[in-house]
């Protein structure tokens, strides 16, 4: 499904940073079915992920952003909330980034765009979808993330608030929370049409499985590892169709919102 816009303070883009970017973009156009392109990863022709060079101000990982119109403003209710910004706001490949952590250190890209919005395509297998905060203090998220960005806590009936989902205040579910797993973290995902062949292809391109798979939400989910030791996580959904929360506004015209 095509995108062209985001909300507000929604996802909107994931990132690669890697120490060999020739290396990786073979390991996840096989994984994927990706074309590199530069700096950018595509699926049919459109965008769906970036990839950097990692260095000192940008650690190997995958890194996912939320769109913020204004990003001084984003990176002042960053503070406010107990967060802080890593290194300097810079300007990117089609608009300004900036790196904050939250108040337990779990990192976020902030993306004010220009005249490249985000990704490209949701809610089909390659696209990056249903992003999970991991952490072992949902208390202090609730404060963190409300406070910075306006969103709100579902949790999940029984949990004790370990597992949940994160609403817009518009009630859009945006992304999950999740027990950590040893230390506070951002975990950034990709659908696929099924997670068990998902785990073997990674394990035949020389990754391997962290956790799972297992049955989350409405669909299969487990957390992989590339070979050179950067996890990310695929999911499976089941057949229910995505549903979309359209919004009209500047500077993108439509914005849209998506669940996992």
């Amino acid at each position: 499904m095509r995108i062209r816009g985001f909300a507000p303070s929604t996802p909107c883009w994931v990132e690669l940073a890697s120490a060999d970017p020739a290396r990786a973009a073979d390991f996840y156009a096989a994984m994927f079915g990706w074309e590199p392109a530069g700096h950018r990863f595509r699926l049919d022709g459109r965008v769906v992920a970036g990839l950097t060079r990692a260095n000192a101000d940008r650690p190997a990982g995958w890194l996912t952003y939320l769109y913020e119109p204004d990003l001084g403003d984003a990176i002042d209710r960053v503070l406010q909330a107990g967060g802080r910004c890593v290194g300097i706001p810079a300007e990117a490949h089609g608009g300004r980034a900036a790196i904050v952590a939250d108040a337990e250190g779990a990192t976020l890209g902030l993306w004010q765009a220009d005249e490249f919005a985000g990704i490209e395509v949701g809610g089909e297998a390659g696209a990056m979808t249903w992003p999970e905060l991991l952490t072992h203090d949902a208390r202090t998220a609730l404060d963190f993330y409300g406070r910075a960005f306006g969103w709100l806590l579902r949790d999940e009936p029984g949990s004790a608030r370990t597992r949940g989902e994160w609403l817009t205040r518009g009630h859009d579910a945006i992304a999950g929370l999740a027990p950590g797993d040893g230390w506070t973290r951002w975990r950034s995902a990709f659908q696929v049409a099924d997670c068990a062949r998902a785990v073997d292809r990674c394990r035949a391109l020389g990754g391997g499985l962290v956790a799972g798979p297992v049955q989350m939400g409405v669909g299969r989910y487990a957390e992989l590892v590339d070979p050179w030791g950067t996890r990310f996580a695929v999911a499976a959904p089941v057949g229910l169709p995505v549903e979309l929360g359209v919004s009209y506004g500047s500077p993108t015209g439509v914005e849209l919102t998506f669940p996992g």
